[in-house]
């Protein structure tokens, strides 16, 4: 069974003026859009077919080009879009903020490295915040279209939270001022839907 492109729960206008709807109309519109359809063709036909997503990326021959550049960026994007809310920001509460406290020592801290792997991802590519089994947190960033599912990636665990720092995805809006779009983000960030990654992924 062919992917979908999955639609927003909010409008294009939803997350303004931290993230602009022209900017979000050609990001899930032309962009992911394109992932999901070079993804169906490049899985058509093989033993791919029909299996999850996840299932492909975690077992993913890596010089498959075109399964890892249009299955990572299908995934990717599906995540980035779910944990933004036009009623989002503010910071977590409950089990994830305490994971949070154990692993980095505060939201502050946490906070700043994971802006930090945003800000220093040379290039195209993703900043994460993973899980892993026992409930342990990690921040890293991948290249391109990669993540944490992936093997040989150098970061593991299953992603909660996702940002990408790919131009496509702030340059209208915020051209080379990267940790500006970076800030931004954390005012969009839907921390009941992070929660409820990690509770059911720890």
């Amino acid at each position: 069974m062919a992917f979908a492109l999955p639609e927003l729960k909010y409008a294009f206008d939803a997350l303004e003026p931290h993230i602009d709807a022209k900017t979000m109309e050609i990001h899930h519109d032309k962009h992911h859009s394109g992932y999901t359809t070079k993804l169906n063709k490049a899985i058509d036909g093989t033993d791919l077919d029909g299996k999850t997503i996840e299932n492909i990326l975690k077992n993913l021959d890596m010089t498959n080009k075109g399964v890892r550049n249009n299955g990572g960026g299908y995934y990717n994007h599906n995540l980035f879009w779910e944990v933004m809310s036009p009623d989002g920001g503010g910071k977590p509460e409950g089990e994830l903020a305490e994971a949070i406290d154990s692993a980095f020592g505060s939201f502050e801290a946490f906070k700043e490295e994971f802006s930090n792997a945003a800000a220093t991802q040379f290039g195209s590519g993703w900043a994460w915040l993973c899980v892993h089994e026992g409930g342990k947190l990690e921040v890293c960033s991948t290249p391109n279209q990669d993540n944490p599912l992936m093997p040989e990636v150098g970061c593991g665990g299953t992603p909660i939270l996702g940002l990408d720092v790919w131009e496509h995805a702030y340059y209208l809006n915020y051209q080379n001022k990267r940790p500006a779009y970076i800030d931004a983000f954390f005012n969009v960030i839907d921390w009941k839907e992070v929660a409820s990654r990690y509770a059911k992924e720890k």
